[in-house]
């Protein structure tokens, strides 16, 4: 098969190791930087070029690797192989919804998901008031599209969340506030969902000095074992979102797991490391068995 690799580098682990898979594979796999890629719309069937190179009909199948800051143009280009009957491990509009919290929140709502108590708002006026909802301080404050930990703030006190909250407002920026579980202790479940299959898990613990538990932030790894609804929720919430590879995130607490958030671009050293699991193989697999020939 030949397989479009989406990302804006190959000097990514996560990147490197499933471009690795596919040539161990026997298959050609070529990086496509989507920022150089443009789409002509014409009255004919639209074409995709990667800089001045046709490639509408060169791949089998893409697999994306959409970076935060280039997000809507990547779906975009995304969309167009979609639209041209070419397979790619992740839906354009999953791509969107899982890099909005908000709207990842709102679907998971809507589908049963349970998830903790969140507050989404632009009214600078109550912010008083939105903390309340939540049960008081302290609050998690978040953007609504931060990766790896970014943007995440723990607001001790009523005083302080005001505070922050009053500059994130005043900076017209997307936040949305959510109650802090304290049982979780710092630790949250990093489930790897490829297909309808989950491949690996890993539970993540923060440092001493930061209650954020991610990889990127220094937290330590381990495996896990999910209990059944940790893996009901996992399934289903890449499924809802669309998503053929995925990066379920939950947190335990005393009335069960809670989802936090889904990534459709998730990173595989953390939990290759971890577990032991060829996640990169199991991607192999999976488009193997999904896209045309």
């Amino acid at each position: 098969m030949d397989i479009a690799l989406l990302s804006v580098s190959l000097n990514v682990y996560s990147t490197a190791r499933i471009a690795e898979e596919f040539e161990k594979a026997g298959h050609y796999v070529e990086h496509i930087d989507h920022t150089k890629c443009s789409v002509l719309l014409s009255g004919e069937r639209p074409q995709i070029f990667f800089e001045s190179e046709n490639i509408t009909d060169e791949f089998d199948a893409v697999v994306p690797r959409i970076g935060t800051t280039v997000t809507r143009h990547g779906a975009a280009i995304v969309k167009q192989f979609e639209l041209n009957h070419v397979f790619s491990t992740a839906k354009s509009l999953g791509i969107l919804k899982a890099r909005n919290k908000v709207a990842t929140l709102q679907l998971m709502s809507k589908k049963g998901i349970s998830i903790p108590k969140t507050v989404f708002s632009i009214n600078p006026n109550n912010v008083e008031d939105q903390i309340e909802l939540l049960g008081g301080a302290p609050v998690i404050i978040k953007l609504q599209e931060g990766t790896q930990g970014k943007g995440v703030i723990l607001a001790e006190s009523k005083k302080s969340a005001k505070s922050v909250i009053d500059t994130l407002y005043n900076m017209n920026t997307s936040i949305l506030l959510q109650e802090f579980i304290q049982e979780a202790n710092g630790e949250d479940l990093r489930i790897i969902v490829v297909g309808n299959k989950i491949v690996a898990s890993m539970k993540r613990t923060s440092g001493l000095d930061d209650f954020r538990s991610n990889v990127h932030r220094g937290a330590e790894i381990q495996k896990v074992q999910l209990t059944p609804r940790e893996k009901y929720m996992a399934l289903n919430a890449t499924k809802h979102l669309g998503l053929g590879v995925a990066g379920v995130d939950l947190i335990r607490s005393k009335s069960g797991p809670l989802l936090i958030e889904v990534n459709a671009s998730p990173g595989l050293k953390g939990i290759e490391s971890a577990t032991g699991v060829n996640v990169a193989k199991a991607i192999v697999r999976y488009v193997e068995k999904n896209g045309k020939r």
